[in-house]
């Protein structure tokens, strides 16, 4: 049997192994049952060295388990010399199972990890013969430094609340006994006095809170220092430090819910969906947590298990660990629990239902894209455009200027927070712009940093081979990756599947569709659930007169050439550049 050795930053990056199922006793016998349920792959494979301590342990099937029998008995894991026994959670759907240790595991250790006969498939068919069980080896070491990935108050922020906390949400979960005064401080700008205050960790965030209110009219510097570590113990590679300016008023206002996805009472939604919240005002990011945010199911109140986490500065994810079920009400809570950086508390908790869709989703959950998904294109450093492009939805650029939004002629409101445009059916927002859209913009990038980082973190179900070239091809929902880049010619690529299913590429190379080339959607498929993710150095390109479909989550930049067409959203991390195109929302 080979050995992988696997990497991993967030999120362990796996490989397919499938493994050969014999019947226990038979050997090649014709007489053998080969219809029974059996394990054809495991992340981590057996023999995997250097897994990631924040890993995931999966078995999946060649049919459907029955999910009632996928628990904590019939699906365990411990240390190899039996010593240690993992607590986690169990989740099961579909012909996957899933153990999410509670804690990190334990460097330069063996696991064992073991389904028993007594998991049964939707058939009533138990596994082969004997309890599956394989094994894998933690790495040694975790040595990427976290790094501060948003603060608020933002960095220059002016006329912030004097009674404002100030956080900071960190890329990995923190070891919580570095985070204190020591290592994150507020002083004033003129003269470095030290504000006294107390400091909260709460996974990868941090809170600090004032004894008394700041003064009004006045520069703070925040600094978090390389005191703190990740949980590997890796500390920050250099301190953080940013400003930010005071007003003159306190907030004294509660944060409301303003929307939801699901939306109240919509019925036919994916069960692959990912819940959220947006929220009227900046979050206290130590208050975002499961207790605070819980999904159950509406008839007989079951739980559901899942990450609860922060998006941007005013959103709230409530992430299931497997997807939900079919044709079946659930109810969303946001309790008073939650409060915004001056410490107001919802005014009451916040209560609503949804109703999953009949059909199960199949593929992946459908990547959040936030409050990134106001945009049809979003771009950080320019979005340019020459010819007579016509583009339905709105357009964002952050942290650059509006004068980075070239080619439009775009004409500002008489309140200065937007623009329009002739070749925009919709409007045009710039991080210049007058409040509140500055603040607008920095959390719609942020959550499109999230989005791409979810996108290329993705390891259920596990991710199948993608080709350089993939034209041709019909490819149903699923996972799909690549080291290299990705290539349709003029033929183009079919994707085929229901209206809630879903397709994740993760590319790390460059996606190119050559001229006249398609992307075709059969089935039902639906652009919105078809994420391109694409971490080349030169992006996106979209060559004369092709038809992208699906949102490109591009780490560079994304260039639409001469009479192509988009349907979807484009959302880059530089520049996106336009010409002569129709760009339509999904």
């Amino acid at each position: 049997m080979k050995i992988f050795k696997q990497y991993s930053n967030l999120a362990i990056i796996s490989m397919l192994f499938i493994l050969t199922v014999f019947t226990a006793g038979c050997g090649g016998s014709s007489s053998c049952d080969e219809t029974k349920a059996a394990i054809i792959t495991t992340i981590p494979v057996d023999g995997a060295i250097d897994v990631a301590f924040d890993s995931t342990i999966s078995g999946y099937s060649d049919t459907a388990f029955d999910s009632s029998t996928v628990n904590e008995t019939t699906f365990r894991l411990m240390t190899t010399d039996g010593s240690y026994p993992v607590e986690g959670v169990v989740t099961s759907v579909g012909d996957s199972m899933v153990f999410t240790p509670t804690y990190p595991l334990v460097a330069d250790t063996e696991y064992t990890a073991t389904i028993t006969t007594g998991v049964i498939d939707t058939r009533g068919t138990p596994l082969l013969g004997s309890d599956y069980v394989w094994s894998f080896t933690t790495g040694t070491t975790d040595d990427t430094p976290p790094t501060v990935i948003l603060t608020s108050p933002d960095t220059n922020e002016t006329n912030v609340s004097i009674n404002s906390n100030v956080s900071a949400l960190l890329s990995e979960a923190l070891e919580a006994t570095t985070v204190s005064t020591g290592t994150f401080t507020l002083v004033k700008t003129s003269d470095n006095t030290h504000i006294a205050g107390s400091v909260t960790p709460s996974g990868s965030s941090m809170v600090f809170n004032p004894d008394a209110n700041l003064d009004i009219n006045t520069t703070y510097t925040a600094t978090i220092t390389t005191g703190v570590t990740d949980l590997a113990g890796n500390p920050l590679a250099v301190n953080y430090v940013w400003n930010f300016t005071t007003g003159t008023t306190t907030d004294d206002t509660p944060p409301t819910v303003i929307s939801t996805s699901p939306d109240t009472n919509e019925t036919g939604v994916s069960t692959s969906k990912t819940v959220s919240a947006l929220l009227s005002e900046r979050i206290d990011s130590s208050t975002v947590i499961p207790a605070n945010f819980t999904l159950v199911k509406t008839s007989g109140g079951t739980p559901i298990v899942g990450s609860v986490t922060p998006s941007g500065n005013s959103i709230m994810l409530f992430n299931p660990n497997a997807n939900l079920d079919i044709n079946t009400t659930y109810t969303a809570t946001i309790t008073t629990g939650v409060t915004d950086l001056a410490g107001n508390a919802l005014a009451a908790d916040y209560v609503w239902n949804f109703t999953t869709d009949t059909i199960a989703a199949k593929g992946p959950k459908a990547v959040d894209l936030g409050t990134a998904e106001d945009f049809v294109i979003l771009a950080k450093t320019k979005v340019s455009t020459t010819g007579t492009t016509d583009v339905t939805g709105d357009v964002g650029v952050s942290p650059a200027a509006r004068t980075y939004l070239t080619g439009f002629g775009d004409i500002l409101s008489a309140d200065g927070t937007y623009s329009t445009s002739s070749l925009v059916t919709g409007k045009l927002y710039a991080a210049d712009m007058t409040p509140p859209t500055p603040a607008k913009m920095t959390t719609a990038v942020s959550a499109m940093e999230t989005a791409y980082t979810d996108a290329a973190g993705r390891t259920v179900p596990a991710p199948q081979a993608l080709a350089a070239d993939i034209t041709n091809q019909t490819i149903a929902p699923g996972l799909y990756k690549t080291a290299t880049g990705v290539l349709i010619s003029a033929a183009g690529v079919t994707l085929n599947g229901g209206a809630n299913d879903v397709w994740i590429f993760q590319i790390a190379g460059d996606l190119t569709m050559a001229s006249n080339a398609n992307i075709y959607l059969t089935g039902g498929a639906q652009a919105k659930n078809v994420f391109w993710q694409v971490g080349g150095l030169t992006g996106v390109i979209i060559e004369t007169s092709a038809k992208f479909k699906g949102i490109a989550l591009a780490q560079k930049a994304i260039n639409v050439n001469t009479g192509a067409t988009v349907e979807g959203r484009l959302l880059a991390q530089s520049a996106v550049t336009l010409d002569a195109n129709e760009v339509t929302q999904p």
